[in-house]
């Protein structure tokens, strides 16, 4: 296991540790259940920093803190901060059960749950350009539906967010319903450095997540490797004329000019999309941030790396609260990081975690603020036939997401997608080979760095199938209640309007058919990493290098 463990796997956390080794912090004079309180670095006075100084091992940690208010253990955390109820309202009714489209519904109450007919898949839209060099800015590193699937965001490498809005049916255009088109842009992250560990902090997105909307206005939490941001999207279609301190240009007046006293008024301008950023949540992470989801109480979000998983308030961006630290007093003897986490989708005190050895963790905050210890725990049995040098890299979870129903989570594994009921811990129901043919290549997708690749996964509204990528610009569909998947291809080739995608076969034997391609033919440097699902319809966005492909269910 050692040896499989240091040269690859571990070493990922992209974050050189102390070289002193580092004892084990003091517990604080409170009680072992209190929570950890992190606050960012800087000046004691005003940062509300509670908890001892800095500890005996070298300089002071991130996190050092651990002082941890009733609001860090389960739904009390909702009120931990002024003015909680700006971005946390109650949940709103179209949210607390979910509405999805007739045909959804109706595939889900078919025979058993599924439908007798498949599903048909037709090309809607590409955006991207079609250049052969790709700038390595303009790769998409996500992508987001919002919560009523009119609105698409991706963030790629270069730190950008391209919101995409979806358009209305017109009478001059009835087949326009469905199409995204461009709605804002806006730089989210910008390259820094961090002067005191000599490391560049790359400014690519790594997660995008949506808020609930409340009012005309979009929130969204963007993040990179360390900073999260709280980002307002608006529309403005007035400006105010007729200011007394103010010419018409904006400069300022002389007091004496001011003759009269005038009453300014709001004139009609053409429509203009802002995006503003409204909290900025900084200096909480050592390691790199895999993980952002937003809390079902829609007022605090939690936030994962390597080696922690953090709770964060909305309203309050100088304080976090340690839940989850899985590093070890030696660093020498971790064996395992944190790779996803995410929120119970309705219940505010339930979350998850996976892990690199292939194990889910699901903690309760209401057993203990402090969820190093679990509530529960999945993990399937190895076959000892089957054990290999990559068996721990390949078994890596690279994704975790529950169900909209909240009673099953899904993770995505290197060559697989599982299903596991969260009442069930000790093997999935339902498996799914997403490349089983690749087993026999791995071991030169371990010389080129692909077996490191983090593929993602996602349900479709009523959790009857699920989608994930593959190489080739390959990607997948399962339906869990038919034995039936597909194979599909995001190809421009097949970008015509309304075409209609053939399914895609890869030979695993020694014949070939005229449709079929062969695993040696797969193209490892195209891959789709990235998916996302129309929470209400049957539209799919995915992600293919620095192209947005989208498609949609064959309407007749």
């Amino acid at each position: 296991m050692g040896a499989i463990l240091k040269p690859r796997t571990l070493p990922r956390l992209r974050a050189a540790p102390s070289r002193s080794r580092p004892r084990s912090r003091p517990r604080s004079r409170g009680s072992p259940r209190h929570g950890r309180s992190v606050s960012p670095p800087g000046p004691r006075a005003g940062t509300g920093r509670a908890g001892p100084g800095p500890g005996p091992a070298g300089p002071r940690e991130r996190g050092a803190g651990r002082a941890a208010p009733a609001a860090a253990a389960g739904c009390g955390a909702r009120r931990a901060g002024p003015g909680a109820g700006r971005f946390a309202p109650s949940v709103p009714p179209s949210l607390a059960h979910r509405p999805f489209s007739s045909a959804v519904v109706a595939r889900a109450a078919g025979d058993g749950g599924g439908s007798s007919s498949e599903v048909q898949w037709c090309f809607l839209q590409v955006k991207g350009a079609i250049d052969e060099d790709v700038a390595e800015a303009d790769i998409i590193s996500t992508v987001e539906f919002n919560y009523t699937g009119d609105l698409l965001a991706t963030g790629d490498k270069g730190g950008r967010v391209v919101i995409f809005q979806r358009e209305q049916e017109t009478k001059s255009r009835p087949l326009s319903r469905g199409e995204y088109n461009v709605y804002s842009t806006f730089q989210s992250h910008e390259p820094e450095f961090d002067y005191l560990k000599s490391l560049e902090i790359e400014e690519k997105i790594n997660k995008i997540r949506w808020l609930p909307q409340q009012n005309a206005a979009h929130f969204l939490l963007s993040t990179n490797d360390k900073t999260i941001k709280l980002w307002k999207i608006s529309e403005r279609d007035k400006r105010a004329e007729g200011y007394n301190l103010k010419d018409e240009d904006g400069r300022l007046r002389e007091p004496f000019r001011v003759t009269e006293l005038r009453v300014p008024t709001l004139k009609p301008m053409d429509l203009m999309v802002e995006a503003s950023p409204r909290r900025t949540f900084a200096n909480a992470h050592t390691y790199h941030i895999n993980s952002i989801s937003v809390n079902s109480d829609y007022a605090t979000y939690l936030s994962a790396d390597d080696l922690r998983i953090n709770l964060w308030h909305l309203e309050v961006t100088n304080r976090s609260f340690n839940i989850v630290d899985i590093k070890p007093a030696n660093m020498e003897e971790l064996t395992e990081v944190i790779t996803a986490a995410e929120f119970h989708p309705h219940h505010c005190n339930v979350f998850v975690y996976s892990s690199s050895k292939g194990t889910i963790r699901l903690c309760d905050m209401r057993s203990a603020a402090l969820c190093d210890q679990h509530s529960k725990f999945f993990e399937e049995p190895e076959d000892p036939s089957s054990r290999s040098f990559f068996s721990e890299i390949i078994s890596s979870i690279s994704d975790v997401k529950f169900s909209h129903s909240g009673r099953y989570m899904m993770t995505r594994d290197y060559l697989s997608v599982k299903v596991w009921d969260i009442n069930m811990e000790n093997r999935p129901v339902e498996t799914y080979q997403v490349h089983e043919y690749l087993r026999s290549k791995l071991c030169s997708l371990y010389e080129n760095d692909c077996i490191f690749d983090k593929f993602e996964c996602c349900w479709n509204g009523s959790d009857s199938t699920i989608m994930t990528g593959s190489y080739n610009n390959f990607f997948r569909t399962f339906e869990r209640n038919m034995p039936r998947d597909t194979t599909l291809e995001a190809s421009r080739e097949s970008s015509k309007p309304r075409a209609i995608l053939k399914p895609r076969k890869v030979c695993t034997t020694g014949k070939r058919k005229k449709d079929e391609i062969t695993v040696d033919s797969l193209d490892f440097n195209k891959k789709i990493l990235h998916t996302a699902w129309h929470p209400m319809e049957n539209i799919i966005a995915v992600a293919a290098t620095n192209n947005l492909y989208l498609f949609q269910e064959k309407v007749n």
